[in-house]
């Protein structure tokens, strides 16, 4: 009996149990049951144990936390491999399934790390003024639900989703309850298994639900999300369950989705184009048995290549080895169950009403190495349809099958594209980049990713059905209407964006940022003399002034070859309308204000490392004084190393009190002073 991890133990549920088959061989694999699972308790376990847990922890932290199990997992690949073997996986599926879970766990560790604060809380876009005095201001923040994220996952990527939906709520500080689809519950208990053993994550950070939901969903409150993954039927009465409606539960959904891959007029046969589009077309079928949500269910081609594609495919598709994925040579398993397949062919049936046949045959198939009944085997079909009748872009048939539908111009495929009434992901694939431009923001609006495939990204390219952890998973109407991952967008779905009005120097008690407005720390040591535990957010120097000469202008143009006019011709610099006469060139300002501000002896201060959000307002003239006040704005440590980084604000004016160059100078300091 497959177990679930709640409450901080692993619970059996009650009675025998439902059988779980080998996809391959037919044979009882486990048994499933959530019988008697407190639910209710496993909600409260996360909320009162795993939350706290994990918002004490820094988003760099939570990251080394993601790298740190991504790497355990990885050394049990060989293991899982097999174990999804039983799923009708081949070590291809499996490798796309394990390793993308792994892979999304990885990227989403880097981007902690690179994309947000080595802090608890994080701040979204810029201090916003609110007063002509600048005394009252507003700041946007984002701080983690303080609930439970429930994710409910398909059975076709029993590793990869969980840890999709996993890395992101990790991240922003939001426990985990994973609740898998039954088919293929195996594969996912052996992850959270593993990951459970690894002690690597703290407790109640990280549940499992193995078997039915039961009444999960009755106990959540306003500050848990449920994400799900599976038929558009199902998102429907989960999303109206009457506590989600209730509470405004946060509910995503990424549901069915008849996906377009779109050939350009452009590809005749014998071009790149042309062969990619095949290529794609078949691999997207075969892979995981076409099994997958992103898969190419509608095949537009122009009506003078239909016959060449529909050849070219099912050359391609003959080649093709279905059966057991232990067996040399094998490309193609079996789908997750033989309802599974049964459910495959009725959505055939109805699709063969407005479509014939060009290859496969859903009741035969020849398979190596296994029992084409006792297995759930189907063969890839290949449909040549009318796109102008309903049924290709209503029906979805979740295995092996695409449709293949002519088009004759740019809006009618546009149209075509739009009647699947919402998509996960779509593809053009073309060498000529107009027509990709025309449809792209032409069918953009019903699809939540388009890949544009041309000879010059091929090589790299990472293909029509795999969705990546930088961009959105996710599709409007049909498909959900939902985005899950997408970089950070992911974790900021599973937190809480407040508006805070204050003061400047609140603002910067809250956000851990200094504001302009709030105060400064101006002693006698100079903050570049600090180390990194003594330095704090508002420290400053003020120095100057610096008188601008013409001879600096001079040598400055002749020293580095910017001889632009402003700088050079006065009679053109004069007529010039913004300047009316000879200005200094802005980086010779930038590096007067380096040169005022900076302590040169060794120190704590251990390099510049850039410059960001540089504006030049005022323009500078030979005889004016620049002033330049440097104030400490950000301090971010970084773990495992013996420095971390500074952001200063670098305001620099002139004798006037105008600010002429505004600008983030970064640093790295050293966390102790030697």
């Amino acid at each position: 009996m497959l177990r679930s991890y709640v409450s901080g133990g692993w619970r059996t549920g009650e009675g025998e149990g439902a059988p779980l088959h080998d996809a391959v061989t037919g044979a009882e694999v486990a048994r499933i049951s959530s019988a008697g699972i407190d639910m209710a308790a496993a909600l409260d376990h996360g909320r009162r144990v795993g939350g706290p847990a994990l918002r004490e922890l820094t988003f760099h932290q939570r990251a080394a936390l993601l790298k740190a199990v991504a790497s355990h997992l990885r050394e049990h690949r060989d293991e899982l491999y097999e174990l999804s073997a039983k799923t009708g996986a081949t070590l291809g599926d499996s490798k796309f399934d394990v390793d993308g879970g792994i892979g999304v766990l990885f990227a989403y560790s880097g981007k902690g790390k690179r994309e947000l604060p080595n802090d608890t809380v994080y701040v979204d876009g810029n201090v916003e003024p609110l007063s002509k005095g600048g005394t009252f201001l507003g700041q946007h923040i984002a701080t983690p639900l303080r609930g439970v994220a429930v994710q409910i996952n398909a059975f076709n990527f029993p590793v990869w989703g969980p840890l999709e939906k996993f890395a992101p709520a990790f991240l922003a500080g939001v426990p985990s309850l994973v609740k898998p689809a039954s088919q293929t519950a195996y594969l996912t208990e052996r992850v959270v298994e593993l990951i459970i053993e690894s002690g690597l994550i703290p407790e109640g950070t990280l549940q499992l639900i193995s078997g039915s939901a039961g009444d999960l969903l009755d106990h959540l409150t306003e500050q848990d999300l449920v994400s799900f993954t599976g038929s558009a039927s199902t998102a429907q009465k989960l999303r109206t369950h009457p506590v989600i409606v209730r509470q405004a539960v946060r509910f995503n959904a990424e549901a069915d989705s008849l996906n377009c891959s779109i050939l350009g007029p452009d590809a005749k046969p014998g071009t790149a184009e042309f062969d990619l589009y095949v290529k794609q077309l078949v691999t997207e079928m075969t892979v995981k048995a076409g099994q997958k949500c992103t898969a190419i269910r509608r095949a537009f081609v122009p009506a003078e290549l239909l016959d060449d594609v529909a050849e070219a495919a099912a050359e391609r598709l003959a080649k093709v080895k279905i059966g057991n994925p232990a067996a040399e040579g094998v490309r193609m398993g079996a789908l997750a169950s033989l309802e599974q397949r049964e459910e495959v062919r009725r959505s055939l049936k109805a699709l063969q009403d407005a479509s014939s046949v060009v290859f496969g045959d859903p009741e035969r198939v020849e398979v190596v190495d296994a029992d084409a009944e006792r297995g759930a085997f189907i063969s890839p079909v290949l449909l040549k349809g009318d796109a102008d009748r309903a049924e290709p872009h209503e029906v979805e048939a979740f295995g092996p099958v695409s449709t293949l539908m002519p088009y004759t111009s740019v809006e009618q495929v546009i149209g075509y594209a739009a009647r699947g009434q919402g998509s996960l992901a779509g593809s053009v694939v073309t060498g000529d980049a107009q027509f990709a431009r025309e449809v792209v923001l032409g069918v953009a609006p019903w699809h939540g990713r388009l890949l544009v495939l041309d000879a010059d990204d091929a090589k790299e390219s990472t293909g029509h059905g795999s969705p990546m952890p930088g961009l959105v998973h996710g599709g409007p109407g049909r498909a959900g209407g939902g985005e899950e991952m997408g970089g950070i967008r992911g974790v900021l779905h599973h937190m809480q964006r407040t508006a805070v009005q204050g003061s400047p120097k609140v603002l910067s008690a809250v956000t851990g940022r200094w504001v302009e407005g709030a105060p400064r720390n101006t002693e006698d040591v100079h903050p570049f003399r600090k180390s990194l535990a003594e330095l704090k957010i508002g420290d400053s120097v003020v120095a100057g002034p610096r008188t601008v000469t013409q001879e600096d202008v001079d040598h400055f143009a002749e020293f580095t070859g910017d001889t632009f006019y402003a700088h050079t011709d006065p009679e053109a610099a004069a007529a010039n309308p913004l300047f009316g006469g000879i200005v200094a060139h802005g980086y010779l300002v930038v590096s007067f204000a380096a040169g005022l501000f900076v302590s040169p002896e060794p120190g704590p201060v251990l390099a510049n490392y850039g410059l960001e959000n540089l504006r030049f307002l005022t323009p500078v003239k030979p005889g004016d004084e620049l002033t330049v006040t440097l104030t400490a704005k950000q301090i971010t440590p970084r773990e495992n190393a013996d420095y971390g980084e500074v952001r200063w604000d670098a305001d620099v004016t002139n004798s006037a009190g105008e600010s002429v160059a505004k600008y983030d100078v970064l640093t790295l300091v050293a966390k102790e002073n030697r």
